[in-house]
């Protein structure tokens, strides 16, 4: 009895100790990418590109304080958009062959809001539960904290912090790509502040380990003006 009463606080230590680490984390975390400070600003507009099987893509992602997201990418005098108004979100991509707003629901869904610069989307699954510290793992030579996020109805992903900086250098998760599942794999590279707003400006996708896109931010602007309408296509 004494040994498994022994056994109990030992395990009821070791939740505290994870509990505490988590915590320290997150708020190094947020000190990191200024959380605190982004309720402040009205509006970020980010002016970039996506390199992919030998195609480059303009890109321009627009968001408005407190949830409202525009992303669009440019192709042959063609516009792909994916938004979110605050309520619901949509899609409009010519290219398969339909110009025609989809609402999105589901995991597409929440990869259009978390987009979202001005909520603490670590913070946010740690209200929710769904944030774990699964140890630490080297990402380019860096020792990194493994944090695992568990999505209901989706495959959990997994956010690297580094342990010396506080910044995501890297995610990983399943993708199901008509069948298969795909790991994906996610790099954060060369983060700049502009005007409190911390952003990495360079992202690199895997998908089995070999790359299969690059986004590069070339202009990052603050509190330029933004009409509602802006994000709503239907």
């Amino acid at each position: 009895m004494k040994k498994l009463f022994l056994l109990f606080t030992a395990l009821a230590a070791i939740s505290i100790i994870n509990a505490q680490s988590l915590d320290a984390i997150l708020k190094q975390y947020s000190t990191a990418m200024n959380s605190d400070k982004l309720s402040s600003i009205k509006t970020i507009k980010i002016t970039g590109k996506m390199s992919a099987m030998g195609m480059e893509m303009p890109m321009v992602m627009q968001m408005k304080n407190p949830d409202k997201i525009k992303v669009t990418y440019s192709f042959n005098g063609m516009e792909m958009v994916s938004v979110f108004d605050g309520i619901k979100g949509y899609t409009m991509n010519p290219m398969m062959g339909s110009a025609e707003p989809i609402e999105l629901k589901g995991e597409q869904l929440n990869q259009v809001k978390n987009n979202n610069m001005f909520t603490n989307q670590l913070q946010e699954y740690n209200k929710k539960k769904q944030l774990t510290l699964e140890g630490v793992e080297d990402v380019n030579g860096k020792p990194a904290n493994k944090l695992k996020i568990t999505l209901e109805g989706g495959n959990p992903i997994y956010m690297f912090v580094d342990k010396a900086s506080g910044l995501i250098v890297k995610s990983t998760t399943k993708v199901d790509q008509m069948g298969t599942l795909v790991d994906v794999e996610t790099y954060m590279t060369d983060y700049t502040d502009n005007h409190g707003v911390i952003m990495p400006k360079k992202t690199i996708a895997k998908m089995n380990g070999m790359e299969a896109g690059v986004i590069s931010f070339d202009l990052i602007e603050v509190d330029v003006p933004m009409d509602d309408s802006i994000f709503k296509i239907k």
